[in-house]
């Protein structure tokens, strides 16, 4: 018997004309696609006892420069609801997504209402700050997001290393794909064009939105009311996972705050700037980043502009990140005295599942306060 429509089954079944037992219900689910690991742990917690959705992108693979898989490419085409942050972010997906189906829903969770959005912050040494970083609630002036995108989104994910990534279905369909990261140039062309076209759209504004908690709430019912917008049958358990969610979010901002509050006011640098949301979430004490472009090594005239401002501002650590290679990041600590950490906002690796968006955030947070509390 040839299979229904999502959208039919769904009618249906909210109609009683059609019954499923209980164990087929996740036949019956929304096929909801979502592009980040973080993003995947809030949406599998949304959806816990109803269906799971799909991820597109694991382990260290860049949402910037990612190539679809022939199976991931069916999903989007077979997708009720693709969730993603921005098309500044997941570039990536501009273009499959213009070719979705009229029935198919998209969730571009940098327009989510209640955001605190912060404007990218230019070049890689930062003035000191009373933990503000310029942060605003969305609304109309979020309207320019991407000014600096070559400058960091690009930077963040075009250069993440592929290596094991892609140890799974349709490898071999995607040979290819570490030279086009690492050498750059094919992506990086056709990414600054993307920034250009999406310039008025959301010019300026850092899109790392999901590493603040408090953002991570907001994501999180703007998630819940779209499945309950494609899926009015599954309504109640929807809120009453929105509801556990968000208490575990509540939860786990104040424990990381606790934690993080003896160091709050410890200046440290990061590889490249993609943090500001968990610096404001949790008042911290970021001061520069080692590079403005991670995919162009950084000269010896910019590896002395930070070592100056390690010493300047008695930064105690310098963080790496698990995709780029610490041989920059050792050579500056060396002649500082920094101590070096490792944050990862994407959670390379980090296992998928419902609680995967609170171990990503735990996961840096433990890194900052081991790092920051070793003192120098």
């Amino acid at each position: 018997m040839q299979k229904l429509p999502s959208a039919l089954r769904r009618l249906l079944m909210a109609s009683s004309l059609l019954t499923v037992p209980a164990m087929a219900q996740a036949a019956d689910a929304p096929a909801v696609v979502t592009s980040i690991k973080p993003i995947y742990g809030l949406t599998s917690a949304l959806m816990d006892g109803v269906g799971e959705p799909t991820l597109l992108i694991d382990g260290a693979a860049s949402p910037h420069a990612y190539s679809l898989r022939p199976s991931e490419a069916r999903a989007l085409q077979n997708a009720d609801l693709v969730i993603y942050v921005s098309h500044n972010l997941e570039g990536f997906l501009e273009k499959p997504l213009e070719t979705l189906s009229g029935n198919s829903h998209k969730l571009e969770l940098i327009d989510a209402d209640g955001l605190a959005l912060r404007e990218m912050r230019e070049g890689g040494s930062w003035e000191a700050h009373s933990h503000d970083h310029g942060g605003h609630d969305h609304g109309d002036d979020h309207d320019d997001d991407d000014h600096d995108h070559d400058e960091h989104d690009h930077d963040h994910d075009h250069d993440h290393e592929h290596s094991d990534a892609h140890q799974h279905e349709d490898h071999d369909e995607h040979a290819d794909h570490d030279d086009h990261d690492h050498d750059g140039e094919e992506h990086h062309d056709h990414d600054h064009d993307h920034d250009h076209e999406h310039h008025h759209e959301h010019g300026g504004v850092d899109p790392h939105i999901w590493l603040d908690p408090a953002n991570g709430a907001v994501i999180t019912s703007a998630i819940a009311n779209e499945l309950i917008e494609i899926d009015p049958a599954h309504a109640e358990k929807y809120r009453e996972n929105e509801k556990k969610l968000l208490a575990s979010l509540t939860t786990l901002r104040n424990d990381l705050g606790d934690q993080l509050a003896p160091v709050q006011d410890k200046p440290y640098v990061v590889f490249h700037d993609a943090y500001q949301y968990l610096e404001a979430g949790f008042g911290l004490n970021g001061v520069g980043s080692v590079t403005v472009s991670p995919e162009q090594k950084p000269g010896a005239k910019r590896l002395h502009e930070i070592e100056d401002k390690i010493r300047d501002t008695g930064a105690v650590c310098v963080f790496a990140e698990p995709q780029f290679r610490p041989a920059i990041v050792k050579a500056i600590v060396a002649d500082t005295g920094a101590h070096i950490g490792t944050l990862d906002p994407l959670g390379a690796n980090i296992a998928k599942g419902p609680d995967a968006y609170q171990a990503i955030i735990k996961q840096n947070v433990d890194a900052l306060a081991d790092c920051l509390g070793s003192g120098k």
